[in-house]
């Protein structure tokens, strides 16, 4: 019997898509595919090669009255918000604008006699293993570029998105690639891991759990497969004294609770300034009441269900530890759907918050944030560096220079002043520590996924 991986929608409960997992002749063929692809599409210059990712984009973007509502079916994301549309056109016309100069041959100061210059390369076949939290933003950060740059993808999507793979794929042969340089497998965990482990993967970008991030680092081990990992994070926030507090409560309140606060960026802990605390938590849990849980294909929805009601499970128990250590709850919310093993989980501020609480350290990737008072920036930097993570951190302050200063001794990968919970594709999009390695988007983003290659010609 075929194994089969199914969607289990967040709204209801019952299975909404299922699809066969690949064979092994289907996965051999596709490994197969992409070397032949991969000839062709290197004979295209990459001027040529925007016309093609032009057309695959307005291909998607085409689809997104269809997708809006999938993806709520899929993750439970509310229709309000319009899908991934915006920001993944704002990301894949960025990369493809770079594409020529940044991939261009970097020509050396002239020496008498020779000519040298050092060109980028494709690494061959990309490997991009996708999340279900923001399944359209996070892949075309990697596949995007990797075909810009001349290499072939193999997308194997969360099994809670899979017909986002698939929408990826009819873009795609809408827009005319070659056959094979684009493909979408539907995979099981031991089959991926046997795929990156055959030596036919050049470079995996995976974003995931940190757990996830091993085993992907177990299978390419002896490969010398490059790897870019996204993985957990714990962003924290600090609000200063001087901070425009209306201002920084609202944008806040939407970076700890949008997607259900399932993202990867998203605000999980806040530090306030002692001097302003009592009214900056008078604003947030004032501004978070207006968050509330609905239907997610319902138009005035703000908050739909997470994604699977483990994941929210594991939010409700940091939530009643921290309360059992003394943690005081804001909000509250009494809805009948919002009950153990259900996905359908209501925002929740808490306060009177310490570092032995696991809300206030481990990765909760939901809706709920805890805001603890602090005396000046140094107690702030002390304890927005007590995390095993470090992917965003938010400074909220009218002293931008002050911001950077603070900012310089965080240990994240992105430092925000006065905004928060936003991938800015001119950046390179990175973490430190277990968050994990590579960068992507950008021009840094570009070089993780091309080869470096020395020209030294000397005239004679």
């Amino acid at each position: 019997m075929t194994d089969k991986v199914q969607i289990v929608s967040p709204i209801d409960g019952r299975v909404y898509a299922e699809r066969p997992v690949a064979t092994d002749a289907q996965i051999a063929a596709a490994v197969s595919k992409t070397r032949r692809a991969r000839e062709v599409w290197g004979e295209i210059t990459v001027k040529e090669r925007v016309k093609f990712l032009e057309h695959f984009l307005d291909a998607l973007i085409g689809k997104n009255d269809e997708i809006v509502p999938e993806l709520a079916w899929q993750m439970g994301r509310p229709v309000r918000y319009g899908g991934e549309k915006r920001g993944v056109e704002e990301r894949s016309r960025h990369m493809i604008g770079i594409a020529e100069e940044s991939l261009k041959p970097s020509v050396r100061p002239e020496k008498a006699g020779f000519e040298r210059w050092i060109a980028r390369e494709p690494l061959g076949t990309v490997m991009v293993i996708a999340p279900w939290n923001y399944p359209y933003l996070t892949a075309v950060n990697s596949i995007v570029p990797a075909l810009m740059a001349g290499n072939a993808v193999i997308l194997k999507h969360a099994s809670q998105t899979l017909l986002v793979g698939e929408r990826f794929a009819e873009a795609f042969k809408a827009a005319g690639l070659p056959d094979g340089l684009f493909q979408n497998l539907v995979l099981n965990h031991a089959d991926t891991e046997k795929l990156i482990g055959s030596g036919s993967i050049d470079h995996v970008n995976f974003t995931g759990s940190v757990e996830g991030g091993r085993r992907i680092e177990r299978a390419a081990a002896g490969t010398f497969a490059t790897l870019g990992l996204e993985l957990g994070g714990k962003d924290p926030a600090y609000v200063r004294a001087d901070a425009n507090i209306s201002y920084a409560a609202e944008n806040l309140v939407d970076g700890s609770f949008f997607n259900s606060g399932q993202s990867c960026c998203g605000v999980e802990r806040i530090y306030v300034h002692a001097s302003i605390y009592d009214r900056f938590v008078k604003d947030f849990v004032e501004a978070a009441r207006g968050w509330t849980l609905g239907h997610p294909l319902e138009a005035d929805t703000v908050v739909g269900p997470m994604a699977t009601g483990r994941f929210a499970d594991l939010v409700r128990g940091q939530t009643l530890e921290a309360l059992r250590k003394g943690a005081k709850s804001h909000l509250n919310w009494k809805d009948s759907r919002d009950v153990d093993g259900s996905p359908y989980l209501a925002p929740e501020v808490l306060t009177d918050v310490n570092h032995q609480m696991a809300v206030m350290r481990e990765e909760s990737f939901g809706p709920v944030v805890g805001l603890m008072k602090v005396r000046d920036d140094a107690e702030a930097i002390e304890l927005m560096n007590d995390s095993p993570y470090g992917l965003t951190a938010s400074i909220w302050t009218e002293d931008l220079e002050a911001a950077a200063k603070i900012g310089s001794k965080v240990e994240t990968g992105t430092v925000f002043a006065n905004r928060c919970d936003y991938l800015d594709p001119a950046l390179v999009w990175t973490g430190v520590k277990e968050t994990g390695k590579g960068g992507a988007l950008s021009e840094i983003g570009y070089a993780n996924l091309t080869q470096p290659k020395s020209y030294h010609l000397r005239k004679v």
